[in-house]
């Protein structure tokens, strides 16, 4: 820009950025919420909704139509009334024409629409057809008689109405649902035969209340069915309110032995149920059922089965089950979020929508009369033209033959009006029969007769109410069908104990060097005999109850827990354990331990300390565990010991062959720490490592102390153990003579 040339702001609006933008937001906010997200109460449609199924009409493709391509109405639309994206308007006609998603669809489909297991599984528009149902001349049946305002479209190149002039509370019947910005829209579809007796009884009974159109009015009517499970209460509070919740859950039945799911809840996919039922399988939280089927098929389109381990299974509590851990129950939120006729949206209660509608349907009917008055009124006054030609046949021929301008002189001679002297004109010369008059004079009776009508009906309040009400029973009779939901009221679901599937049985859970852990029945289980994988060899094993928290303690102190049901079996080589907990880099597991949560383990480490400790505040349901033995320097971890009673005896040995036996009342417990010394290691070999405890263990009254070097197994009588008697801390007794001095494993175990 030459730098002599000023900037030229005339005629340009200014204006602070903050009132720019936020005049932006608010507009473009009641744009999504007027004209896209929200349906109007009159129609319960949206904008785009409502453009296809006119837009459908216009292209004649009504109920009695051949079915056309989709393509052609979604280009319609979008040409002509909606300039957006064909995928967001295909989505649209597409859900207005699946059964498992609308009560009573407007569009009639033909090809892939997609199915209650993925309804996004839709072919494209090129391939599918579609046509309008015959509930779709609900909306449409008086739009040509004068019920509705016309507004011009996107770019003003021609007219699409303002709204449909519903005879049903459509909103109602199909639902809805629709996220706007800062409001949302959740409202379930209805049965129509319902809210057709319960228009009838407002426009009866105007003060009528929610629980009086509550008896006809049950609840929501689902398109797949199921079961409505909310008490009443539930149900006439979000009636009252606008806005609540209710329940559904799948139906099912007993055939041989066997559960069969016969319908699932409106928006479940039943994959998704089979693979939830699945996985619990494969988890063994199922072990009462056997199989799972699906023999769903053209005659029977929802049939799961479920086959039971045995006859003594009982099915309530299973399925009672899965309806508290599976989408076979589900909850609906209602908000019953409606544009009303005043044009601005608001939440509605269920008296306040059906009156409103009764108002909007009154003001159409009202409409409709007046438009057909109007024409009748057109048509008498062209009849009463008509008839004044015929009895002046021979003055009117003769006008017509000799004038140049017939239609001013007719006029002025018979007195007649523009519209009747131009009828006159254009009857055809075979119309001028005597056969016509007694038919003129026949229409003339039958219109004045309607007018008469028409005019009583408009005057009355009661006429109208009376027309509305019939009008409104003929629909429900026509396009009604029977409740598909059932409304019962159940007790809540409760997912059946884990631990209530879980057999209660011994189990000897093993440890290896590498990590590696199994779960073995019975407590009679040789570790030697099982077999490890290369370089990996035995390391700890502790015995319990299969219902019981196994926990497991590393070369750093810290103890993890798992369910000992859920270690693996020991018939393969087991998991390791770092796949399921999070131990520090470089840490090994040292030991494992079982039992009851007030039962006293021993817990020690190689420099000589230790101290007892509940299994209760070993337990941790942390992945990453937790820091309850605090290790020295260079020290290392020993396979922990349970403590069987008070008057047991702990047995420590050390590298060099020195065995030292004390009472275990002389051992403190804690919940966490280092512990008390339990066996003197000198500082200079302490600090040098050249002596260290290599094991440990407690010896209850009368039992052996069975000892290992590698694969050599000795064993000390109980009266033997008093040779190596001493106080806690001291350096106890050489082995005697002829054993090995390198113990690395200790156990106790009661004399056979």
């Amino acid at each position: 820009m030459p730098e002599n040339q000023e900037l030229n702001f005339e005629g340009i609006e200014r204006q602070p950025l903050a009132v720019f933008t936020e005049k932006a937001y608010l507009d473009y906010s009641m744009y999504v919420i007027l004209d896209r997200a929200l349906p109007t109460l009159g129609d319960g449609c949206k904008p785009v909704q409502r453009r296809i199924v006119y837009a459908m009409s216009e292209l004649g493709l009504a109920a009695a139509a051949k079915h056309k391509k989709a393509a052609l109405t979604v280009g319609d639309v979008l040409g002509k009334f909606h300039p957006h994206g064909d995928t967001a308007c295909y989505e649209a006609m597409v859900l207005m024409a699946q059964p498992f998603a609308y009560r009573y669809p407007l569009i009639d489909g033909q090809g892939n629409w997609g199915s209650q297991d993925d309804p996004k599984s839709f072919a494209a528009m090129r391939y599918t057809e579609a046509k309008l149902t015959r509930y779709a001349e609900v909306l449409l049946g008086e739009l040509s008689d004068g019920t509705v305002d016309w507004v011009p479209n996107y770019d003003g190149s021609r007219e699409e109405p303002a709204i449909l002039p519903a005879r049903l509370p459509n909103l109602l019947l199909n639902g809805t649902t629709g996220i706007a910005v800062g409001m949302a829209t959740d409202i379930p579809p209805h049965n129509l035969r319902e809210v057709a007796a319960a228009c009838i009884q407002l426009l009866d009974e105007p003060q009528a209340t929610t629980a009086a159109l509550m008896k006809h009015i049950k609840g929501p009517d689902l398109p797949t069915g199921a079961e409505i499970i909310s008490p009443r209460a539930d149900l006439k509070e979000f009636y009252d309110k606008g806005v609540g919740t209710f329940k559904a859950r799948a139906t099912w039945e007993m055939e041989e032995g066997n559960v069969v799911i016969t319908a699932f809840p409106w928006q479940v996919s039943p994959t998704r149920v089979q693979e939830q039922i699945a996985e619990q399988m494969r988890a063994k939280k199922l072990p009462m059922i056997d199989d799972l089927r699906d023999e769903s098929d053209h005659e029977n389109p929802t049939r799961l089965v479920l086959v039971p381990r045995s006859s003594r299974v009982d099915l309530a509590e299973v399925m009672n089950h899965l309806f508290a851990t599976t989408d076979l129950q589900r909850n609906y939120r209602v908000n019953l979020n409606i544009i009303g006729l005043d044009g601005k949206p608001r939440v509605m209660p269920l008296r306040d929508i059906l009156g409103e509608w009764l108002e909007f349907r009154t003001r159409t009917v009202t409409r409709r009369l007046e438009h057909r008055l109007g024409k009748v009124n057109r048509r008498l006054h062209i009849l009463d033209g008509m008839l004044v030609a015929f009895l002046n046949l021979d003055e009117v021929i003769r006008i017509i033959r000799r004038e140049e301008e017939p239609k001013p002189v007719l006029m002025q001679r018979f007195k007649l009006s523009d519209e009747q002297a131009e009828e006159i004109l254009n009857t055809r010369l075979r119309h001028l029969a005597r056969l016509e008059e007694m038919k003129i004079r026949e229409e003339q009776k039958a219109l004045a007769a309607e007018r008469d009508d028409i005019g009583a009906t408009l005057k009355s309040r009661a006429k109208l109410k009376k027309l509305i009400a019939a009008e409104i029973e003929a629909d429900a009779a026509k396009y009604g069908d029977a409740r598909r939901t059932r409304i019962i009221e159940r007790e809540a679901a409760q997912a059946i104990d884990e631990t209530t599937l879980i057999p209660n049985e011994p189990v000897t859970v093993v440890l290896s060097t590498g990590g590696f852990v199994r779960a073995a029945k019975g407590h009679e289980v040789d570790p030697a005999s099982l077999t490890y994988k290369g370089g990996d060899a035995f390391k700890a094993l502790a015995r319990g109850r299969s219902l019981q928290s196994a926990v497991f303690i590393d070369s750093t102190g810290r103890t993890y827990s798992l369910p000992a049901h859920s270690l693996p079996s020991a018939r393969g080589y087991g998991e390791p354990l770092s796949g399921r907990l999070d131990p520090p880099d470089g840490a090994r597991f040292a030991g494992v331990m079982i039992g009851e949560p007030e039962d006293l383990w021993l817990l020690a480490s190689d420099a000589g300390y230790g101290f007892t400790a509940r299994l209760s505040d070993l337990i941790s349901d942390r992945r990453a565990g937790k820091t309850v033995l605090n290790v020295p320097e260079n020290a290392q971890v020993l396979a922990p010991a349970p403590v069987p009673t008070e008057d047991s005896l702990v047995a420590v040995i050390s590298s060099e062959g020195k065995l030292l036996v004390f009472p275990v009342r002389e051992v403190p417990e804690m919940p966490r720490g280092k512990g008390n010394k339990l066996y003197d290691i000198p500082g200079r070999k302490a600090a040098a490592r050249e002596e260290l405890m290599t094991a440990v263990t407690v010896v209850p009254p009368k039992a052996q102390l069975l000892l290992w070097a590698g694969d050599v197994q000795k064993v000390l009588e109980w009266r033997e153990l008093q040779d190596y008697l001493g106080e806690r801390a001291q350096r106890g007794a050489v082995l005697r003579r002829g054993w090995p001095r390198k113990i690395d494993r200790m156990e106790a175990s009661l004399a056979p």
